[in-house]
């Protein structure tokens, strides 16, 4: 019978650092046999001299711990996946068994790992919006393990809202948005705090907002609160992923310290009316969760050091014609924030700088 066993980082000094391996084996007490035999000395991190499992030893058969199953007779089949997960120390967390069947997906990745998802528990993200993008993409981080997320809005939940705004459910109609957010997180992953800012960014509050936080995730809906956040990530030299949707396209990009800002993409906001909102040129609902997804996605890799990240790229999607692209962005030395010699050193009034009259402006 072929089954893949998972090797944990402490164990693949003795598997040549391979994290996967293929064995046979009827049961889960033979599969050890045969990775004793194949692999010298790995059958004494796993069992006693007495035969049995240590008890900082765990075994999983998909997903399930043998000790619920049949235990080290647990019948195996082909295709059966095997993970032996060690009690392990570094940082300030230690797996617990929920933790580990939680985070199982992850953790058996190569890339991530139990390092990784620690890292990832320890993260904190802040996001701006609960709405459209926000939504589904604390949804995801929630549920990938980031321990810590900011939420900001100041809304109520709208019965327009539900269409994409998957936090929100019809008993939320009439309550404040970041409640609803830590309610529903809530019952996704008790393992993610969740702190809420029931307020509108602003000049005055954002660096005490932000300073905490290792990544800022803009979903927000209007030009003022963009370029403030831009600029506040500018001053306190924090990381940006940057989403925006109008009717059925999407925009993403990642800024990061030193590599250009959204004023190095776009220097001016367009004139006020020229670009309508989603509640008056309505959009696209599952739209959003495209978009998001993907901000989440730079989100954890730029948590965990993984990959290739939109830095330097703007990518689109054209949701109608099913279609991705991508052009190439760089910083602009005479950027006023982030540029060689910059004009601007502090935050500024973003309604004026974007034209918004007075009586449109909310508090």
């Amino acid at each position: 019978m072929a089954v893949t066993v998972y090797i944990p980082t402490p164990y693949r000094k003795y598997t040549d650092n391979t994290a996967r391996v293929e064995v046979q084996g009827g049961d889960v007490l033979a599969l050890v046999r045969e990775l004793e035999g194949r692999y010298p000395g790995l059958r004494e991190q796993i069992l006693g001299p007495d035969g049995k499992v240590y008890r900082h030893v765990n075994i999983y058969v998909n997903d399930q711990l043998v000790e619920d199953l049949q235990g080290m007779q647990t019948p195996l089949r082909d295709g059966d996946e095997v993970a032996v997960i060690p009690a392990m120390t570094g940082g300030s967390l230690t797996f617990t068994e929920e933790q580990i069947r939680r985070y199982s997906r992850h953790i058996i990745l190569p890339e991530v790992g139990g390092m990784g998802q620690r890292k990832l528990l320890n993260s904190k993200v802040l996001l701006i919006g609960a709405g459209g993008l926000g939504s589904p993409a604390a949804l995801y981080l929630a549920a990938a393990g980031v321990g810590t997320l900011g939420i900001v809005d100041f809304d109520e939940v709208d019965l327009s809202n539900l269409q994409r705004q998957i936090l929100h459910h019809v008993h939320d109609v009439g309550r404040p948005k970041v409640q609803s957010a830590v309610e529903t997180i809530a019952d996704l992953n008790p393992d993610v705090k969740v702190i809420p800012y029931q307020t509108a960014l602003s000049s005055e509050n954002v660096k005490q907002i932000f300073a905490d936080y290792d990544i800022i995730l803009n979903g927000c809906d209007n030009f003022p609160t963009r370029y403030l956040a831009n600029d506040a990530c500018v001053f306190l030299n924090k990381p940006m992923v940057d989403g925006s949707i109008f009717k059925f396209e999407g925009q993403v990009t990642v800024f990061v310290p030193g590599h250009g800002c959204y004023r190095c993409l776009y220097p001016a906001p367009p004139p006020p009316g020229l670009v309508p909102s989603c509640s008056e040129a309505g959009v696209f609902g599952v739209l959003c969760g495209v978009v998001a997804s993907i901000q989440g996605i730079e989100t954890i890799k730029l948590l965990l050091g993984l990959g290739e990240s939109l830095v330097g790229r703007l990518l689109f999607f054209d949701a109608l014609g099913m279609e991705f692209r991508q052009v190439k962005i760089r910083r602009d030395p005479t950027c006023p924030v982030c540029g060689d010699h910059p004009t601007i050193t502090d935050l500024i009034d973003y309604h004026e700088f974007c034209g918004v009259p007075p009586t449109a402006r909310l508090s």
